[in-house]
């Protein structure tokens, strides 16, 4: 794991979808449309949306699969407001399936027909719906995969933001260390 640095396996900034904070969701899903036309083909596809600040283009966050879905059901707001239950998920603390369900059929999540919620949701701001950046999400493009791998399952991350200096040069994404580790490591296994 020494041997392979952060850089070696990031995605350059210049290759993610990336929106200001104060564009809409529908103008962030376009972005994230029009990345996946021209990434590669043989790579994972991307997961999330880049969100930078207007004035210096810096990355501020980022806008996951899990942030948009949950913003097409706006009752879910409720649950972070109220500070009632934890946005990592209910169930990481031991809630039974009929617990779940049941705060499902008493908030109504759900019942409005998904066009509807598709309306709402794209009136959005993404700066309303980005989870914004923590010191353990970055890594220094020069360091081992070992310490990056160490900040991914510590922090339960889906990706880190790859920097040099004081820039954000790329992004770390899980599915291509697992790729790396998992898949191209059996197969190099195989080989010898």
């Amino acid at each position: 794991m020494k041997s392979i640095l952060v850089k070696d396996l990031m995605v350059p900034l210049s290759e993610y979808a990336t929106v200001h904070e104060d564009a809409m969701l529908s103008e962030a899903l376009d972005a994230l449309e029009k990345a996946q036309e021209q990434f590669d083909r043989n790579k994972y596809r991307h997961r999330a949306i880049l969100v930078c600040e207007k004035k210096t283009n810096k990355v501020v966050g980022k806008l996951s699969q899990l942030d948009v879905i949950r913003s097409l059901e706006p009752k879910y707001e409720q649950f972070t407001k109220e500070k009632a239950f934890p946005q990592t998920g209910m169930s990481h603390f031991g809630f039974s399936p009929q617990f779940m369900k049941g705060i499902l059929e008493q908030y109504e999540l759900w019942y409005e027909p998904l066009k509807d919620i598709r309306g709402k949701a794209g009136k959005q701001k993404v700066k309303e719906l980005m989870h914004t950046l923590t010191a353990g999400e970055y890594v220094k493009e020069d360091a081992n995969l070992g310490v990056a791998i160490h900040q991914l399952i510590m922090g339960h991350h889906q990706s880190l933001l790859v920097t040099r200096g004081e820039d954000i040069v790329g992004i770390l994404r899980l599915t291509d260390v697992f790729k790396e580790i998992c898949i191209d490591g059996r197969k190099m296994n195989q080989i010898r």
